[in-house]
């Protein structure tokens, strides 16, 4: 799944991602609080949905209405027990060092890229 309110952005890292042949699906959506609705339907849905569930999520940091720290945080509550976990990826043009911080705050297995999503990229993941 992509997470960027930047409709640019999100069409080239689909096209990186399915030429890497990363995912079979990718889901693409603009706002932290579409993805999350998007996402707990699929946790209410069953062991059906865990088959289409995300394996991983990139996400980018700033967004208006919810940033992606808020998005995470609001996963990590909605995954709790409900659905599978899937690998996070912060996805960013954000230099600063304070970014990269607070996310290993959140958690140490958050994968933290700067921009653009490259093959070599995925491959590391």
């Amino acid at each position: 799944m992509l997470l960027d309110d930047n409709e640019l952005d999100n069409f080239i890292n689909e096209k990186v991602i399915e030429a890497s042949q990363f995912a079979e699906k990718v889901y693409i959506t603009s706002s932290g609080k579409s993805a999350l609705e998007f996402l707990n339907n699929l946790a209410t849905t069953g062991q059906v949905a865990d088959s289409i569930y995300p394996e991983a999520i990139f996400i980018d940091i700033n967004m208006p209405m919810m940033d992606g720290f808020q998005f995470i945080n609001n996963l990590k509550q909605l995954q709790k027990g409900k659905v599978k976990d899937c690998k996070l990826v912060i996805l960013t043009s954000s230099i600063y060092p304070e970014d990269k911080t607070k996310a290993m705050e959140i958690s140490e297995d958050l994968v933290f890229l700067n921009k653009p999503l490259t093959s070599e990229m995925l491959a590391s993941i």
